[in-house]
């Protein structure tokens, strides 16, 4: 399993994103399917809006399944409201403290993403996230 996150989304979704190729390359090495969140949804589906081909296109992934939604935020509330409170210097957005919540529940996945923040998040215990990054 591979946790997505907006920022890949939209590049696979957009030819124009400077990250759309390195975001189409590594969808095809990376397990299928790729797991978010609902938060991650909703990101990508507003930055992606103005486009129905990207609408469409991001309805049909989740629809065959190479985009999968297992994850229920309110089951991990406190958890969630934790992390907020630990990055709020940053700030973490609640969409980034689902993924690093999946990442904990998951430690065999790693986080495909383009935002260095998840450089200094840490799981439970201080832990590294594994992350697929631009380099």
């Amino acid at each position: 399993m591979t946790i997505v996150d907006t920022g890949p989304l939209v590049a696979l979704l957009n030819k124009a994103d400077p990250h759309h190729e390195w975001a189409v390359g590594q969808t095809k090495t990376l397990p299928a399917p790729l797991s978010t969140c609902e938060a991650v949804l909703t990101e990508t589906f507003f930055l992606v809006a103005s486009s129905q081909k990207a609408v469409s296109r991001l309805f049909e992934l989740l629809e065959c399944g190479a985009l999968s939604v297992e994850y229920r935020a309110t089951v991990w509330l406190p958890e969630l409201r934790e992390l907020m409170w630990k990055y709020r210097d940053l700030p973490m957005s609640f969409a980034d403290a689902c993924l690093v919540r999946m990442s904990e529940m998951a430690e065999e996945a790693p986080v495909f993403t383009i935002d260095s923040d998840f450089h200094v998040y840490r799981r439970v215990g201080q832990k590294p996230i594994s992350v697929v990054m631009p380099t």
